[in-house]
């Protein structure tokens, strides 16, 4: 070890600087270790995913290999055995890691197969939640949030210790992760984070009592014949917010039958009418759609075209589509008009949904318990019956076969 260049005392030639920081914690530290494991994969043949940063993919022949990096986290899935793990031992003369087998965990989520795919959820970070916060034995509810409930900003008593109200929702909004019927609850109650008061803290531990009677629920990824369709549900709450009049937009992506994306946001501006705040979200799940055709097709995943669109108000339709009422939408924002581009251009459709069949709907204000429940079944499903149970997998296949298919992953 020597003295750095610039710092060299040239009267204690032997000393060494002491370092008060640690080298993980400094500011250029994630950029150089992302830095260094791009060239090297990009040395071995790996090219750069153009619509994910931490996304490489690797091809030889008929043969395909995806590395999927976060920090020193690690996901490697390929087509063949082989391949990949003649790549998991290039990586290991580079890198000092550890392979840890098929992919069971992996940054508080699992993934567990079954006999029609994987279901992933977050079963062990969510009863650590409950556990940290004393939830564990409360009565679970129906619903992540009161149909009736109305959380403003100056309602109710300001806390004492605002810090448990913050480190329970950002708990929370990673749970949204494999939980999007929790999605509208979450984005209500983070509205709050500065000035939480009673009512707020109360609606957030009402998302863990939900959460505690639903702890198995997880997304369910199947298999799809190509090519598949692209589909996205879009809705709007006009002016939800009690406080600022903003509309609370949301969308549900589906790739085929299995959902793929969502989100719950308030709109940055206020509608003047249901039908702007309906094409705002429409606009927002067109970009969505955009983006994620562009990494399916990366991906190998042929969709059809063009993409459908699903939104309640007819309104919203006309204006994707028709220039005509422009007089009554020429406030609005040019940018949102890029789904009218997209429609012109055949890339995507726009079709009228009856708001009874609108599963968005759970993602844009709080519902009654049957009618969230209905929801709720096209978004999430149930932990299958585990083996350790006594309840044998329909095809009475282990679990490790079902792992150790030919597009298997790893984690590191």
């Amino acid at each position: 070890m020597t003295q750095p260049p610039g710092f060299v005392d040239s009267s204690r030639p032997s000393y060494v600087c002491k370092l008060h920081k640690a080298l993980y914690g400094l500011k250029q530290a994630p950029r150089d270790w992302f830095q260094r494991m791009s060239s090297f994969l990009l040395s071995v043949g790996f090219h750069h995913s153009k619509a994910d940063s931490s996304l490489f993919i690797y091809q030889h022949g008929l043969h395909v290999i995806f590395f999927l990096l976060y920090v020193d986290d690690i996901v490697v899935t390929g087509s063949s055995d082989r391949l990949l793990q003649s790549f998991i031992d290039a990586l290991g003369r580079g890198f000092d890691i550890k392979d840890l087998g098929p992919l069971h965990y992996f940054l508080g989520l699992q993934v567990t197969p079954h006999s029609n795919g994987l279901l992933i959820n977050q079963l062990k970070y969510a009863h650590d939640i409950l556990k940290k916060h004393d939830l564990l034995h409360n009565q679970p509810v129906s619903t992540p949030m009161s149909a009736k409930t109305v959380l403003t900003t100056h309602d109710g008593d300001l806390l004492a210790n605002p810090t448990v109200f913050r480190e329970m929702v950002g708990s929370l909004q990673y749970l949204t992760i494999t939980r999007p019927d929790i999605a509208f609850a979450v984005n209500s109650v983070s509205q709050f984070m500065s000035h939480p008061r009673a009512p707020h803290l109360i609606a957030a531990k009402r998302i863990l009592r939900y959460f505690k009677g639903t702890l198995g629920h997880g997304l369910s990824f199947s298999p799809q014949c190509h090519p598949v369709h692209l589909s996205a549900y879009s809705d709007a709450d006009w002016a939800g917010c009690p406080d600022s009049r903003r509309s609370t937009s949301g969308y549900l992506i589906y790739l085929g039958n299995t959902l793929i994306s969502w989100c719950s946001k308030k709109q940055p501006t206020i509608a003047r009418s249901s039908a702007e705040s309906e094409y705002r979200s429409l606009a927002h799940a067109s970009a969505e759609t955009t983006w994620l055709g562009f990494l399916l097709y990366e991906l190998g995943v042929h969709i059809q075209y063009p993409i459908l669109l699903y939104c309640d108000n007819l309104s919203a339709t006309y204006m994707a589509s028709n220039p005509v009422f422009h007089a009554r939408t020429k406030h609005i924002e040019l940018d949102y008009h890029f789904l009218r581009e997209k429609v012109a251009l055949g890339s995507h459709q726009v079709h009228f949904i009856p708001s009874i069949d609108q599963p968005a709907d759970l993602l844009t204000k709080p519902l009654h318990k049957q009618r969230h429940t209905l929801l709720c079944t096209k978004l999430v499903r149930p932990e299958p019956p585990s083996l350790k149970g006594g309840v044998s997998d329909i095809n009475s296949l282990p679990q490790s076969s079902v792992i150790s298919s030919p597009n298997q992953a790893h984690e590191h």
